[in-house]
């Protein structure tokens, strides 16, 4: 990895890596995955059951995250009104991997590893079966996420998500074509 705006890379069919160089300690990046008032303030909150086959239950509210921003018109439901995404917990290994089911077709797994002051988060996102259509939507999403995180951790200002993702998700279909 050579800087936090690199793109992940599509690893196999229906899967997609992203890696991201976080100021730690790991356990701030763990509390950042799983308490659900942290997780609001970059991705979804949610509660969420630590351990092999507890609950998750994610709440998107992208208004949250993106306040003031007037999101593109297919998302306005998912930034205004919210939705929530039930899943269940695959690994829980506190603090260096959290596993869960996404959506009804797909996992996430992070794994998070210890790198002086800094931690190195490995995100992979795998389809269930043979392939994800929508598998560059979900990776220009967690790029766009971890943008916020990493914004969130370094008390910087956060980038604008709408249009960020938009141009991700664009660069990335390019990408996954590419990769076969």
């Amino acid at each position: 990895m050579k800087n936090n705006d690199d793109h992940g890379q599509f690893t196999a069919p229906g899967e997609v890596r992203i890696m991201r160089s976080l100021p730690g300690p790991i356990e701030r990046i763990w509390q950042y995955l799983t308490d659900p008032e942290k997780r609001s303030r970059w991705f979804a909150g949610g509660p969420m059951e630590l351990h092999v086959g507890g609950k998750v239950e994610l709440f998107f509210q992208h208004k949250v995250i993106a306040p003031g921003e007037t999101p593109p018109a297919q998302y306005a439901a998912v930034h205004n009104e919210g939705f929530k995404m039930p899943g269940t917990i695959l690994r829980c290994e506190p603090p260096r991997v959290l596993s869960y089911t996404f959506d009804d077709n797909s996992d996430v797994t992070f794994e998070l590893i210890p790198q002086d002051t800094k931690v190195l988060l490995i995100l992979t996102h795998r389809s269930r079966g043979e392939d994800l259509p929508f598998l560059s939507g979900y990776a220009s999403g967690w790029h766009s996420h971890f943008a916020l995180l990493l914004a969130l951790l370094e008390g910087t200002p956060p980038p604008p998500f709408w249009s960020t993702h938009a141009r991700l998700k664009t660069e990335y279909e390019k990408l996954r074509a590419a990769a076969g």
